[in-house]
């Protein structure tokens, strides 16, 4: 599939690649924040609601977390990081989070089960999965046109350069980065 006309020639392969990669990297920061929410939730003997209210709050925490923290570390400062990650990763944490917690609450039983119980810990694997399934071709249509995880990926390469000399002549050479979401989107070829 040619990409060209949205400015970005990457194949269908590499895109597919890139793709999976953001979604895994999605589900990382979801799972962490969700699993921590449902436990503590779960231990706390919390509603439905509230358990699921922390554990979206933190996985949405963890996941922006894990997308701002190589974007920090190539020399951009967490003030012009903080729009970036938000612009990048907002559709694919929401996805995920939407699908996974539908999925949750329609297994009979899951949310009420303990956290030593097989069909919690079950649930939750099964509507993770599901999760990065439906997410995956979000994130691909996102990076497709120059969106979602192709924000941050520049800042990715960076990070694994040798540190802090290339570090620092990235900061001193690098083009200047959007300040905020808007910027970042008008700064993409829209392609149609």
């Amino acid at each position: 599939m040619d990409h060209s006309a949205h400015g970005n020639p990457m194949d269908s392969r590499a895109l597919t690649r890139l793709a999976v990669s953001a979604t895994l990297h999605c589900l990382t920061g979801c799972a962490i924040g969700e699993v921590l929410g449902l436990v503590i939730g779960t231990a706390l003997g919390w509603s439905d609601l509230e358990t699921i209210a922390l554990a979206v709050g933190l996985a949405f925490l963890f996941g922006y977390a894990l997308t701002i923290r190589p974007i920090v570390r190539s020399g951009l400062p967490l003030a012009r990081a903080l729009p970036i990650a938000f612009a990048a990763d907002t559709l694919s944490i929401a996805t995920m989070e939407i699908v996974d917690n539908a999925i949750l609450l329609g297994i009979p039983g899951a949310m009420d089960a303990g956290l030593t119980s097989v069909l919690f810990w079950g649930a939750l694997a099964v509507a993770l999965a599901v999760a990065f399934a439906v997410t995956l071709p979000v994130n691909r249509w996102l990076i497709s046109r120059g969106r979602g995880h192709a924000v941050v990926h520049q800042f990715h390469a960076r990070e694994s350069q040798e540190w802090p000399t290339a570090a620092a002549e990235q900061r001193s050479s690098a083009p200047k980065v959007s300040a905020s979401a808007a910027d970042v989107a008008a700064e993409r070829p829209t392609g149609t």
